[in-house]
């Protein structure tokens, strides 16, 4: 595959709600928020899965005036020319591309059907 998913999200009104359904319904270990993030961003372990081809995933908060979503990440080269050919193929860009402090770069589209989905590209992979 040649851009592969490898992260995905849960975003909603009450991140501590979220984080206690799904490591009760699930078993998913995840991590406290992170120190200073307004979304209560936690990162929810890739082990979890017990698999080799395992993601892993966060939970947080969404911004204010929006309902939230659950969504996977795309790796990219690219995240601004990827948004930018998503939007000519009939996408709409949300965000982005952001840095996220001390992580990659990322970004959310909507597909044509209104499906959010994201980019990312950590440069410190390459």
């Amino acid at each position: 595959m040649a851009n592969p998913v490898v992260h995905f999200e849960v975003m909603g009104k009450d991140a501590a709600r979220l984080r206690k359904f799904y490591t009760e319904a699930f078993g998913w270990q995840i991590a406290p928020p992170m120190a200073g993030s307004p979304s209560q961003y936690s990162i929810v372990e890739k082990a979890n899965a017990g698999s080799a081809g395992s993601i892993g995933g966060g939970i947080g908060v969404a911004p204010d005036g929006y309902d939230g979503h659950v969504t996977f990440y795309v790796y990219v080269d690219d995240v601004a020319a990827t948004l930018d050919r998503l939007e000519r193929l009939g996408g709409q860009k949300m965000m982005g591309p952001d840095q996220v402090p001390g992580g990659p770069i990322i970004g959310l589209f909507k597909d044509p059907e209104g499906h959010v989905v994201g980019l990312v590209h950590d440069p410190d992979q390459n």
